[in-house]
């Protein structure tokens, strides 16, 4: 095949990246070159312009639908392009059943397709259930615009009325946008380091409805900051924290280090699991509240809590996990990396009058000195009656911290992972020092995105 030739094609499947599926016909009439279709769904019949040719596969457009799929749904999003919403256009079963059926192939890639995976949970909610947002800002022809990336790029799509996030957030990013075209102040240019503004950065607490402004600047200064807070409290009094957040680096990375207070309080809070938190704007808070609520129980249940055990938290962040266990633990201990999030954790914890937790900087890297903090306060942990909980980056966890864990005798580990490939890697690790992996219980908390959590027990046999 050459780029831009038709080739007719039948649907198969959709990978997570929302990316139809087919194969070219082969000359013995077996299947041939594998073709990839942004757009299609499972059963679409269609002429496809190939687009991008590659030794082992080929790129193609949808140029034609010949036969449209019943999977199929029409997508309700003006913002196409930003590839954030990979499955918008499939009905919402059939993307529950692609995102169980990663979670398989995960495992078995990995080795391990005699893992049970259960049905995927959902609480149903498909629009307007992110707390938090990071929008990149635009110079575009009627003054700035926000937007999100486009896959794979640093082009904004345009797009004021994300369908995951809540109304007032595209409230908020006009004023602000308003604002700065009123005064002047420009986005940040990538390619010539120019410009003051490169994101709006916004949080909200789903139960408490308090909000976090936060924009992340190219200096150290916005030009009417006073101006800026009492117009923004004016006209929307659920902002209860406005921060200027300093990056003059030539990053990817959107949040600089410092960060300065322009009015209200350096937090917000949030209800979550019955229990109420402070919510800085580095410390990791999960994204859909009411998705995390039932994460957050599956892992409970799993837990197997009786009151008699301690519960070691590992990557704590906040306390979230940990805190939600408390009245089911005797002890609960957490480390995490990031000293604002201990410092967090430990203030949450005495603000819900949960007097059993502590909270200690370690890092799960360094798994030799993960526990020292905490063993030199309260003694050596009594690891038989320890259960350990793991809620990992998307990088997984290490095989060194794994190996700690089964050396001290952990007798089971309770998994949360965001990632079904990195889970099942760590999981081939835990079974090698003796662990059995139980049934594997997938979370949709991103419903229409190519992502899904996962919840696993590891006992030790």
């Amino acid at each position: 095949m050459r780029k831009n030739e038709i080739v007719r094609l039948r649907i198969e499947e959709i990978n997570n990246l929302g990316c139809g599926v087919a194969h070219l016909p082969a000359a013995d009439g077996g299947r041939g070159q594998v073709v990839f279709v942004r757009d299609a769904v499972t059963g679409d019949e269609i002429d496809a312009r190939v687009i991008k040719v590659n030794k082992s596969y080929l790129v193609a457009r949808i140029e034609n639908m010949i036969v449209a799929s019943p999977l199929r749904c029409e997508a309700d999003c003006r913002a196409a392009g930003c590839g954030g919403c990979v499955y918008r256009h499939v009905k919402y079963e059939h993307e529950k059943e692609i995102k169980r059926d990663y979670v398989k192939n995960a495992f078995r890639k990995a080795g391990l397709g005699e893992v049970k995976v259960a049905p995927v949970r959902s609480t149903g909610a498909l629009c307007a259930y992110r707390n938090k947002a990071q929008y990149p800002v635009r110079n575009g022809k009627n003054g700035m615009e926000v937007g999100f990336f486009a896959t794979g790029t640093h082009r904004i799509v345009p797009a004021d009325d994300c369908k995951l996030q809540p109304p007032i957030f595209a409230e908020i990013t006009a004023f602000l946008c308003r604002f700065c075209d009123e005064n002047k102040i420009r986005a940040y240019d990538e390619e010539t380091r120019t410009g003051l503004l490169r994101h709006i950065y916004l949080r909200c607490g789903q139960k408490t409805g308090e909000i976090m402004v936060c924009l992340v600047l190219n200096g150290e200064r916005l030009p009417r900051e006073d101006l800026l807070a009492a117009r923004l409290e004016s006209e929307f009094p659920s902002v209860k924290s406005l921060l200027i957040n300093v990056n003059t680096a030539n990053t990817n990375v959107v949040l600089g280090e410092k960060y300065r207070l322009l009015a209200g309080g350096d937090y917000i809070e949030d209800e979550l699991c019955g229990l109420r938190f402070r919510i800085s704007a580095g410390a990791f808070y999960q994204v859909n509240h009411d998705a995390c609520e039932l994460l957050y129980g599956i892992a409970k249940q799993e837990a197997a809590l009786t009151g008699k055990e301690i519960l070691l938290d590992l990557y704590c962040g906040i306390g979230t996990i940990g805190l939600s266990m408390a009245d089911a633990a005797r002890e609960v201990i957490g480390i995490e990396i990031v000293d604002e999030a201990v410092r967090c954790a430990k203030e949450n914890a005495a603000r819900n009058g949960i007097e059993q937790a502590s909270f200690y900087c370690g890092d799960a890297s360094d798994a030799s000195k993960l526990l020292e903090a905490a063993e030199a306060a309260r003694g050596a942990l009594d690891a038989r009656n320890t259960v350990v909980v793991f809620d990992p980056p998307r990088k997984g966890s290490t095989e060194e911290l794994i190996k700690y864990v089964s050396e001290r005798g952990f007798p089971r580990v309770v998994y949360v992972s965001c990632n079904p490939d990195t889970l099942a890697r760590d999981c081939v690790v835990f079974q090698q020092l003796g662990y059995e992996i139980g049934t594997v219980t997938p979370v949709d908390m991103f419903p229409r995105t190519g992502h899904v959590e996962s919840v696993v027990c590891l006992t030790r046999k």
